[in-house]
């Protein structure tokens, strides 16, 4: 019997089961529980055959109709990347014009039914790119809205000295990129898309006033930082209009606005934009939701966390119709209660603790469970990282089956012992990847920990 994370106090679930329809694509969303976006790393990967790179494979289609039948309102898939250059990582899906073939469309057909196995979901691509956090692997001078180098290595993974694109160049290079790769979800049998605008990605990266040092219309006033997210929008809607039911959402964080780079003001206005252009939802991100009993936190996690709230607490009343869910750090359902019920969000969005547990929100709502699986590295997000990939990949080797346990195969990081075992032999991965880094190759996949 896995062990649970601490409740305050129980919480009657009730709320969570309602309801969302959103304001522009009238689309509904069953319930208040979403599964945010978590790195996959798994798609179609081979350096020698490029074209068929981030193609979804059996193994993803298996893990998402898994999630598929866990009771969730909305799922949202991980990294989509806009272009075959500008990746997150090796083992990103990746949809563009240049490598567009039968197969891949196939397969994103097949990738979208996997989604959709109970129709009552709601199936999201998030899509994205890397700007000048593209590793140092995939391209030497990624594009950016300026030239500033990412110094500090993200994950210990080096990133190229990045190129500004000029003023012609944003629309056939960026926006078109997302448009297309919107179009081409939503012909594969989606329900929408969501644009990354957070985590130190392209995007976001056109919205910090540190980094965004441009002097043309993207750059300069926030009015003008903010203007490809606006205008990406009003693309993908000249497309694929309202009246299809086609959902629009993005994501921030307020990780990305705590570096002195978005205020507390900024952050409103941003949002208030987003809502009068059309997006239908925010997932807004970074803090920790709940603070769990008996949790020790870092004081850097404490300042990060009083940043998120006191933007989080003045986004609701500062918004009139848009749906906004908070991620990050949700454990309990009292707390996911406690949110929606305060009148913080709409709903609320769990990353990490859905790769312990596919079917967390139907035992949620069922009444089963109070709380999720416990992580003895809730605080250590590196390891947190690392298992719930792992997870991931344990759940895609079977195909789902109605007659066996959803979470059959999982990992049980809650079990002291197995938690201990796994993270020794997940020393001898962290060496390979290591020296990989170090020479900027890339890394495809994730730890295949399976416990013999």
């Amino acid at each position: 019997m896995s062990r649970r994370f601490p409740i305050k106090a129980t919480a009657n679930p009730a709320k969570l089961a309602e309801s969302i329809t959103f304001p522009t694509s009238k689309k509904t969303a069953r319930n208040r529980i979403m599964k945010a976006a978590l790195t996959e790393r798994v798609a179609t990967w081979n350096p020698e055959d490029p074209l068929n790179n981030g193609i979804p494979t059996q193994e993803l289609c298996n893990m998402y109709e898994k999630y598929s039948h866990g009771g969730y309102g909305m799922l949202i898939s991980g990294n989509t990347c806009i272009d075959p250059i500008h990746l997150e990582t090796a083992g990103n899906v990746i949809i563009h014009e240049s490598i567009d073939s039968p197969q891949r469309r196939a397969a994103f057909k097949q990738y979208a039914a996997a989604f959709k196995a109970d129709p009552k979901n709601l199936a999201i691509v998030q899509l994205n790119s890397g700007g000048r956090q593209t590793p140092l692997a995939y391209c030497e001078h990624p594009i950016a809205p300026s030239d500033i180098q990412l110094t500090d290595a993200r994950g210990g993974i080096a990133c190229g000295k990045p190129r500004a694109l000029e003023t012609d160049e944003i629309k056939p290079l960026i926006i078109d990129n997302f448009v297309y790769a919107a179009k081409y979800v939503y012909e594969a049998g989606f329900d929408g898309v969501q644009i990354h605008v957070a985590h130190g990605f392209l995007l976001a990266q056109f919205l910090s006033e540190r980094i965004n040092n441009r002097t043309d219309r993207y750059g300069g006033s926030l009015e003008n930082r903010a203007r490809i997210v606006l205008e990406i929008y009003e693309a993908i809607r000249e497309i694929i209009p309202a009246e299809t039911g086609f959902i629009i959402g993005l994501k921030v964080t307020s990780a990305d606005f705590d570096s002195g780079d978005v205020k507390v003001d900024d952050a409103l206005w941003l949002c208030k934009e987003f809502e009068r252009i059309g997006y239908d939802f925010i997932e807004f991100g970074g803090g920790a939701n709940e603070v769990i009993e008996g949790e020790i936190r870092a004081a850097s996690t404490i300042k990060r966390d009083a940043f998120y709230l006191e933007v989080a607490k003045q986004l609701r009343s500062s918004l009139d119709k848009i749906i906004l869910y908070f991620t990050g750090g949700f454990r309990t359902v009292h707390g996911m209660v406690s949110a929606v019920e305060s009148g913080l969000c709409d709903g609320v969005g769990i990353g990490g603790p859905t790769a312990s547990e596919f079917d967390l929100p139907a035992k949620i709502l069922s009444g089963q469970v109070q709380s999720a699986i416990f992580n003895p590295w809730n605080q250590d997000y590196g390891l947190r990282k690392y298992a719930c990939n792992t997870q991931m990949w344990q759940a895609q080797q079977t195909p789902y089956d109605p007659n066996v346990d959803i979470n059959a195969g999982l990992l049980d990081v809650s079990d002291e012992a197995a938690a201990e075992k796994y993270k020794k032999a997940l020393l001898v991965y962290f060496a390979k990847i290591s020296e990989a880094n170090k020479k900027s190759l890339p890394v495809h996949g994730v730890f295949e920990y399976q416990d013999i």
